[in-house]
């Protein structure tokens, strides 16, 4: 669905780290944790294409919600450049969001970089009463939502490759001590392709179900343009699947990192 909605603000996290807040009672209702949606980012030739932006998190009583992007190119700087108040094209909700099952009782988010974003609203809205959150940032500058995970989680933790913040090291490193010492009914991962296949391998050696938001370019964003293409498993063979229209989360099992 095409909408046209106001800004209700935009905040600078860090230095190419935008949080923009949009009023949308027909998206704030309508959308689940890991959904994404595409936005018109300027007029013209400026940016053709829409650019597809995970939702981060839903306020479904006041009708928001909240996507984080990182300055990339031409169409996030032009999004960086909106205002309180400017009105937004924007289509959504769009896509398959993460499974989120009422009996599990514990689960774990798995996230690297901007793959943290999506992974906000899967704390918010699941009941299980232990969530950990693992995630993972190049350095300190850039840990962003911090605040925010702490407050839907049951425990965070926080890697930095560069070890100038929490644990030195990867959040595979940190989730492979976690699996020794407590078991998960899920757990869900967005972020990097190499730390998502490293990841649910470690899973597999105990056993553990795993769902991953996969990231690709897209066009269209509704399965027509068939740019989003990905490998995943199909019996005992394989073929393709369009990010935008079958994902972007699907079974870690599904999927075929290359």
């Amino acid at each position: 669905m095409r909408l046209i909605e106001k800004i209700n603000c935009i905040e600078k996290l860090n230095s190419d780290t935008f949080l923009m807040r949009i009023e949308s009672e027909n998206i704030s209702s309508e959308a689940s944790a890991g959904q994404f949606v595409n936005i018109k980012c300027g007029e013209g030739s400026e940016a053709f294409l829409r650019r597809p932006i995970s939702i981060c998190s839903i306020d479904r009583e006041n009708k928001t919600f909240d996507i984080v992007f990182n300055v990339r190119g031409k169409g996030t700087k032009l999004l960086s450049r909106y205002d309180s108040g400017d009105e937004i094209d924007v289509m959504g909700p769009l896509g398959r969001g993460f499974t989120i099952d009422p009996s599990h009782k514990s689960i774990a988010v798995v996230g690297g970089g901007i793959g943290i974003f999506p992974l906000l609203q899967v704390l918010k809205d699941h009941p299980a009463p232990n969530k950990t959150a693992i995630l993972g940032f190049r350095t300190r500058d850039l840990v962003v939502l911090e605040d925010s995970f702490n407050q839907y989680s049951t425990e965070l933790l926080i890697a930095t490759d560069d070890g100038s913040y929490g644990h030195k090291g990867f959040v595979t490193d940190l989730l492979s001590k976690k699996v020794e010492a407590q078991n998960f009914d899920m757990v869900y991962f967005c972020g990097p392709s190499v730390m998502m296949k490293l990841g649910v391998e470690v899973l597999k050696k105990h056993n553990i179900p795993s769902e991953v938001s996969v990231e690709q370019r897209m066009g269209c964003g509704i399965g027509a343009c068939l740019v989003c293409a990905c490998k995943t498993r199909k019996g005992s063979d394989w073929d393709y699947s369009h990010v935008c229209k079958d994902g972007p989360v699907f079974k870690a099992e599904d999927i075929i990192f290359d």
